[in-house]
């Protein structure tokens, strides 16, 4: 979950304790019938070929078909019992993790059977409160799509809030361009969650009912076994504006470095908004840098700040480029991205391309790839100004499901 930014901006207050007056019924599961007051907006996107109303009730957003509303028992066993070697990720939501349950039956299974699981257990203090994870239970009920993350169910026991995901075995994008690893990921894999992280948002921009993502970050881009690029947490996701409306006007919430200016400082939010952040995450598979690193010095602090200004220049682009990469990779095509990232980060939104424009741009890519070897830059290619910092500083509470632990295996 993105936390939100400094003084001069009005922020979300994470309500972490239970709704007061609610009883506990069914080992300590909430009872619906207290909860039918409780209203969420809600986008009336239409899921199995039914449309749903807006705003739900959260007695609605939880009985939402395909969920499984799981006992805080059956989770307990599913994951033996939260041990830490069953950990694969923490953040200031909470922890992740890993579990097995019945495919069928969905109820817990033995270790190494059944079908694998990331459990989200979020911390009765931490930075995701009731209403965000509500939020997720809703949009996740109500959205299926293969570049968004699949929400099997969830658990709501007490002052217990947990969600239960597929599990995606490479974890975020974040862990792989940022952390030391034996394989530095290749720009064809770069193109490739690129591309499937643009489709998740283009699809959320062009639902029946729009939904503004409003979280777009690489700790939030998770990838299954092939790379396949999906969306996770949706806590602050928003239902976009209706009639001739532009904009919500919302308090501000997100992660600094990734957030469009003008959400910053005046709170109005658009499809556009989130065209910006996809625009920071393309300068981050470009560069290999975080969005916002305060260990560096000066203007490089902000990767946006560094990068403009190479954006635009084909023979200056070299010297940003993720020497990671040891310069493999087409010319052309890195040209063709930067120039994308500079549109998505335009200061004007209306002159910011469309989603579904970015993602027709990348995909071209993917025509031209078969047809120009990628090939080094030079006969030794020179150090590019940029050094990767294998130990930065995190600057928000990541909620995506797979912030790598200590304890990951």
């Amino acid at each position: 979950m993105g936390n939100c930014f400094g003084s001069s901006a009005q922020v979300d207050s994470y309500n972490s304790n239970p709704t007061p007056g609610v009883s506990k019924v069914d080992a300590g599961r909430r009872s619906r019938s207290d909860l039918s007051n409780s209203i969420v907006s809600a986008p009336s996107v239409k899921s199995s070929n039914q449309s749903l109303p807006t705003p739900r009730s959260e007695d609605e957003i939880l009985s939402s078909p395909g969920l499984k509303n799981f006992y805080f028992n059956d989770l307990k066993t599913a994951t033996r019992n939260f041990r830490p070697d069953s950990l694969i990720g923490e953040g200031g939501f909470g922890y992740v993790y890993k579990g097995w349950i019945d495919e069928q039956t969905l109820s817990p299974s033995r270790p190494g059977s059944g079908m694998v699981v990331a459990v989200k257990k979020l911390k009765p203090e931490g930075f995701q409160g009731h209403k965000e994870w509500l939020a997720e239970v809703n949009y996740l009920g109500l959205l299926h799509h293969p570049n968004l993350v699949k929400l099997i169910g969830y658990c709501l026991d007490g002052e217990n809030r947990l969600l239960v995901y597929e599990f995606l075995p490479k974890g975020s994008l974040e862990n792989h361009l940022f952390r030391r690893g034996p394989q530095p990921v290749s720009w064809a894999t770069r193109i490739k969650v690129a591309i499937g992280a643009a489709t998740g948002l283009a699809f959320l921009h062009d639902a029946e009912s729009q939904v503004i993502y409003r979280d777009f970050k690489a700790s939030n881009i998770l990838l299954d076994a092939e790379f396949n690029a999906k969306l996770s947490d949706f806590g602050l996701a928003k239902a976009g504006p209706t009639g001739d409306r532009t904009h919500v006007s919302t308090q501000v919430m997100g992660t600094q470095g990734y957030a469009a200016p003008e959400y910053v400082a005046t709170g109005r939010l658009s499809a556009k908004s989130d065209v910006y952040s996809y625009g920071v995450v393309l300068l981050e598979l470009l560069t290999g840098r975080r969005a916002l690193d305060k260990s560096r010095a000066g203007v490089e602090q902000s990767l946006v700040d560094w990068a403009k200004p190479y954006l635009g220049d084909r023979r200056k682009l070299f010297r940003i480029m993720d020497t990671k990469l040891e310069g493999q990779y087409p010319q052309k095509a890195a040209f063709t991205v930067a120039t994308l990232a500079l549109q998505c980060l335009n200061p004007e939104p209306r002159s910011r391309p469309k989603m579904s424009e970015a993602l027709e741009e990348l995909e071209k890519l993917q025509d031209l790839k078969n047809g120009n070897k990628s090939h080094k830059i030079g006969s030794s290619p020179m150090r590019s100004p940029m050094r990767n910092n294998h130990s930065p500083m995190h600057f928000t509470p990541s909620a995506s499901p797979y912030r790598q632990s200590p304890h990951a295996r």
